[in-house]
């Protein structure tokens, strides 16, 4: 599904094939989830292939590793000019991208010595979701913020988006609402969410989340819309039966959710203020003017 025989990746200071690369079997990021990570696409506009805010998704992946205290030297310029010779060599346009830091063998509880930067990329089409998503609220709880660096998108932090994710899926729902540790609403398994009332857009404030760059992207096109958003603490109570609400993230771009826990939003998705920002999103990772 993500790579065959002739699949070209990037890893530790070289271009090979997806086959020929390998895994340290004694390593910290294998173990321990002592990895950092990012989500980048790319998209076919009329300028050619186009990354989606590199810079961007180049600095935080530089920030994580700082913060989880992974030496990392890579400058962002270089990141950027590797992922599109990457682009290149793969023959794709429309592109999922995953930059991934691991650490050498180490297996005490002490920070990486080393890391290695693995580069790899896949088509991608429509996304792994899909408009009028059924969500549940989860039992599972987003990490406690003074026990994880949750700012930082770290690969052990993921087994609980994962939990989150099949038992919603197990339950007959397509995702997961996660609340943070005093029952406010935080976030999807994998995705920033808002919701809307009254032309007016809600969404998780920072403390419990991963402030996503797809969530930042909303806020500059609402400021561009002239659309107020506001960042508040809020209960999954009062999202049900607003007016409308969406996923969003690099993978998601602008997802529309049905229903809360069975209770439908309202609006007709095409008559809210969140179809615009969606609508508006499209156009700006194609390059079209707004």
């Amino acid at each position: 599904m993500y790579y065959n025989s002739k699949t070209i990746v990037y890893f530790d200071g070289n271009f090979l094939r997806a086959e020929e690369a390998g895994i340290d079997l004694y390593g910290q990021s294998l173990h321990y989830g002592y990895s950092v990570f990012e989500g980048i696409k790319s998209y076919n506009t009329d300028r050619g292939t186009r990354i989606f805010k590199a810079e961007e998704h180049y600095e935080r992946l530089k920030r994580s590793a700082e913060l989880m205290h992974i030496p990392f030297d890579y400058k962002v310029s270089e990141l950027t000019a590797l992922t599109y010779e990457l682009l290149e060599k793969n023959g794709f346009s429309d592109a999922y991208i995953r930059p991934l830091i691991t650490c050498s063998p180490n297996m005490s509880l002490s920070k990486g010595q080393k890391s290695y930067l693995s580069l790899l990329a896949w088509e991608w089409g429509n996304g792994y979701l899909a408009n009028n998503l059924k969500i549940m609220t989860s039992r599972f709880q987003r990490p406690n913020p003074n026990a994880f660096k949750v700012e930082a998108k770290v690969g052990g932090h993921y087994v609980n988006s994962i939990l989150a994710c099949q038992d919603a899926k197990d339950k007959g729902y397509d995702e997961a609402l996660l609340l943070d540790e005093y029952g406010n609403v935080a976030e999807g398994s994998g995705a920033n969410i808002f919701y809307e009332k009254d032309g007016t857009l809600f969404t998780p404030a920072k403390g419990s989340i991963l402030p996503g760059i797809t969530r930042q992207t909303v806020f500059e096109i609402c400021s561009e819309l002239t659309i107020p958003v506001k960042e508040t603490l809020f209960k999954p109570e009062e999202m049900k039966g607003a007016d409308a609400a969406f996923f969003c993230g690099t993978a998601a771009e602008i997802v529309a959710l049905d229903s809360l826990d069975d209770v439908p939003f309202t609006k007709n998705w095409k008559d809210t203020v969140s179809s615009k920002v969606q609508h508006t999103y499209q156009k700006l990772v194609r390059g079209l003017s707004l």
